[in-house]
């Protein structure tokens, strides 16, 4: 039972870090797409924003793997 248990809190652990993930970079990735129409030089500022909230998706997946595993 208390395997159950840690998997489903790493699952859960690792979902919403994704779905936080995914909501964020849809509002950065359309501000990023208006900010380089208007002017080119803040494409690698844009790319910067837009890849910062993977990091989220990162500590989720260590957070998952850290329960399943019982480390």
């Amino acid at each position: 039972m208390e395997a159950g248990l840690v998997a489903i809190g790493a699952g859960i652990a690792l979902g919403l870090a994704a779905l936080g993930t995914g909501i964020a970079q849809g509002n950065i990735g359309a501000a990023v797409v208006g900010v380089v129409a208007e002017d080119k030089k803040f494409m690698g500022r844009g790319i910067f924003f837009f890849a910062l909230p993977e990091t989220i998706l990162i500590f989720g997946l260590a957070l998952a793997f850290l329960l399943y595993f019982k480390i």
